[in-house]
């Protein structure tokens, strides 16, 4: 392995663009991908505005994407899309690019910058390629990373929901279903919003009590609409029945 190193260093160093060129071209058909992607940057230079620039740019890419170097292969992917919008290689270099954002996407306990610029690629490629044979598995992927997105939302206003911030947890909830209403979450989520303004309403000072039963009712309603047959309704009664009873006790007006 050393002797094969010593001789790629070699050729690189050669100055002899042609066999820099034919050698990566051997190294890339061989598949062995970080010594054709090595010797490729080293004979971009010779090839600036010839016909081969953009194939070697483009075997470049690919050389760091098949080797797994997804934040280098990303660059030189948006670079080539921005420099070689004509090129016979653009459509794959773009899936490319694409998949490799996808690659760097975060699970949902980190922040998810990268996770909603790898949806924009891929939807910007199905809506560009609608033929190609990688639009049901793109959009496979965008389903997957939304939902990530969704649980990254869920996670975080749970975590107000346990250091007892309910009052940021109920707004963060509400968002939450605001923004992905579809989410797998969503009745995890309503649970949170009964208890987190039931938590609210049960330790709050007098003044305020009155209208956070009332929520705690409203969400209630809300939540057993859409799932009477949830495993929760047994312990949410007993916070509906004594919002009522405090509301009856007080003769508060449920309209209010």
């Amino acid at each position: 392995m050393f002797c094969a190193c010593a001789g790629v260093s070699k050729v690189a160093k050669s100055g002899d663009p042609e066999l820099i060129y034919s050698t990566a071209l051997k190294f890339y058909n061989a598949e062995k991908w970080n010594r054709a992607a090595g010797l490729f940057e080293a004979c971009r230079g010779y090839y600036v505005g010839t016909e081969r620039e953009d194939s070697i740019a483009f075997f470049c890419a690919r050389s760091k994407f098949k080797h797994r170097d997804y934040h280098d292969a990303s660059e030189q992917f948006d670079d080539f899309r921005r420099k070689f919008g004509r090129s016979i290689f653009i459509e794959d270099a773009e899936g490319m690019y694409a998949l490799c954002n996808y690659y760097l996407a975060p699970p949902p306990q980190r922040d998810q910058t990268m996770t909603a610029q790898a949806i924009v690629a891929l939807t910007e490629f199905v809506e560009r390629y609608p033929q190609s044979s990688r639009v049901e598995t793109f959009n496979q992927l965008i389903e997957e990373l939304t939902q990530r997105l969704h649980e990254k939302t869920f996670l975080n206003a749970y975590t107000y929901f346990k250091i007892r911030k309910y009052k940021s947890a109920v707004v963060a909830f509400k968002n939450a279903l605001k923004n992905y209403a579809n989410t797998t979450h969503r009745e995890e989520i309503m649970y949170y919003i009964v208890v987190s303004n039931y938590q609210l309403a049960h330790n709050s000072i007098a003044s305020k009590q009155a209208d956070r039963y009332l929520s705690v009712l409203d969400s209630y309603y809300s939540f057993i609409e859409e799932y009477p047959e949830s495993k929760h309704v047994k312990e949410l009664n007993r916070y509906v029945k004594e919002a009522k009873d405090y509301i009856d006790k007080n003769n508060i007006d449920k309209q209010q």
